[in-house]
C-alpha cells in the first residue's frame, strides 16, 4: 500500500479534451485512495470545475493576468497552492505571450524553495519548444513524465535530456467501461439517430481542429462514398473548426451522409454505433485516448502513423496506419477496412487483447502512484 501522498495538477488550459479528462479521472482515483490532490488551473475551467465537484483542492489562476511581466497575485496563489504538494505534475502545454506553466512553476518552487518535485508530463511532441519547458531549472528537483515511448526516445535524443531523468508511463484506459455490450449498441442506436441501412458508419471522436485532420477526412469519405454509398459519417465533439467543417461538408455535396453531435462524457456509445473509428491526425499527437477506447470496445482503427500512435495502432493487426494528410492512403484504407468485415470484427478483438495486456488503467494508475512515492522519498 503506497502512503498518503500530496499529489498535484497543473493543468493550464480553459478547454476540455483528453489529457483533461485524465487529470479529471486520476484525481477522482487517487482522492478515493486517501491520497490528498492539490489541482491548479485557470479559474472557471473545465478542469476548475470538474475537479472541484469531486472534492480536490482546487486553485484557480487569472488565465490572462498570469501571462504578465510580474503577476504578483498569480504567484503568491501558486505558492500556497505548490507547497502543499509532495510532486506537482504539470501537462507540457504551448507557451503563450511569454509564460509556460512548467517554466513558471519551477520558479515559484525556487523562489520560495519548496520541496516540491516539479513533473512536467507530455505525449506530444512540437519541435519549437524549449528543452526548458521539459527541465525548467536545474537547481529545482524535476523529473520528466512521458506517456509514449516516441516522446521519450525524442527528448533524448534531440532534447538531451539525461534517460535518467525521463519515465516512460503509459496512461490507459478503463477495460472495464469500455468493453462490448449489447445493452450499449442498443442504446447508442436510440441516442445516435441515423438512417437505416448503412454501412460502414466511419467515427470521428474529438476537438474539431486543424490538427486533427478533418478536413482531410472529409474529401477522403466523399470518395469512400463513390465505392460505398451507403457509408455514412459522425463527428462527436466541438472546438473552433465546427463552422468550417460544416461549411465544407456542404460544399462537399456530402450533407445527407455525414452528421455532427456534441462532446460527450459517455464516448462508449459512440463507439456502439461505428464500425470504425479514423483519427488522421496530422501532426501533435501523443498516444490519444480515443484510441485506446476504440480499441477496448473492439471498434478498428484508422489513425496517422505519428508520435505514440503506432504504440497501440499495430498495422494490420489493431487497424491501419496512414500518412497524415494523405487523401488516397486514407480512402483507401477505409475502403479495404469496410470490404473485409471478417477482418474489421478480427482487428477489433486483437485490439481489446492488446489494450487489456498493455493498457490497463488501473494498473497504470497504480504504476503513477508507485512512481510518485519512489521518486517523492
Amino acid at each position: 500500500m503506497t502512503d498518503k501522498l500530496n499529489i498535484g495538477f497543473i493543468e493550464d488550459t480553459p478547454l476540455h479534451g483528453g489529457t483533461q479528462i485524465w487529470v479529471r479521472e486520476a484525481t477522482g482515483i487517487f482522492l478515493s485512495m486517501g491520497h490528498n490532490v492539490t489541482v491548479i488551473t485557470p479559474e472557471n475551467s473545465w478542469v476548475y470545475n470538474e475537479c472541484k465537484k469531486i472534492g480536490a483542492d482546487v486553485n484557480g489562476y487569472d488565465y490572462e493576468k498570469i501571462t504578465e511581466e510580474n503577476p504578483r497575485n498569480e504567484i503568491n496563489k501558486w505558492k500556497s497552492a505548490l507547497e502543499k504538494c509532495d510532486i506537482a505534475v504539470c501537462t507540457v502545454h504551448p507557451p503563450r505571450d511569454g509564460f509556460h506553466c512548467s517554466v513558471f512553476a519551477a520558479k515559484v518552487i525556487r523562489e520560495f524553495n519548496l520541496k516540491t518535485i516539479l513533473i512536467p508530463k507530455t505525449g506530444t511532441i512540437v519541435p519549437e519548444y524549449k528543452r526548458e519547458f521539459y527541465l525548467p531549472d536545474p537547481l529545482i528537483n524535476s523529473h520528466v513524465i512521458t506517456i509514449t515511448d516516441f516522446t521519450r526516445k525524442y527528448l533524448i535524443e534531440n532534447y538531451n535530456i539525461p534517460k535518467e531523468g525521463i519515465s516512460l508511463i503509459y496512461q490507459g484506459t478503463d477495460i472495464s467501461s469500455f468493453k462490448p455490450d449489447n445493452d450499449i449498441i442498443t442504446e447508442s442506436k436510440k441516442r445516435y439517430l441515423l438512417p437505416d441501412d448503412i454501412f460502414p458508419v466511419i467515427g470521428n471522436i474529438g476537438s474539431f481542429e486543424k490538427r486533427k485532420g478533418q478536413s482531410v477526412l472529409l474529401e477522403s469519405f466523399k470518395n469512400v462514398l463513390k465505392v460505398f454509398p451507403k457509408a455514412f459519417l459522425i463527428f462527436v465533439g466541438d472546438g473552433p473548426d465546427e463552422k468550417m467543417l460544416k461549411a465544407k461538408v456542404s460544399d462537399l455535396n456530402i450533407s445527407d451522409s455525414v452528421k455532427f453531435f456534441p462532446f460527450t462524457r459517455e464516448p462508449n456509445y459512440v463507439y456502439g454505433r461505428i464500425d470504425m473509428l479514423t483519427l488522421p491526425s496530422l501532426y501533435k499527437e501523443g498516444l490519444p485516448n480515443v484510441l485506446l477506447e476504440s480499441l477496448a470496445m473492439e471498434i478498428p482503427v484508422i489513425a496517422s502513423n505519428i508520435a505514440g500512435i503506432p504504440e497501440i495502432v499495430i498495422d494490420e493487426k489493431t487497424g491501419f496506419l496512414t500518412e497524415p494528410g494523405n487523401i488516397k492512403k486514407l480512402t483507401d484504407l477505409i475502403i479495404k477496412m469496410a470490404s473485409d468485415r471478417k477482418k474489421m470484427k478480427n482487428m477489433g478483438i486483437a485490439g481489446r487483447k492488446y489494450v487489456i495486456e498493455n493498457f490497463d488503467k488501473s494498473r497504470q494508475f497504480n504504476m503513477f502512484l508507485d512512481f510518485f512515492s519512489k521518486i517523492s522519498k
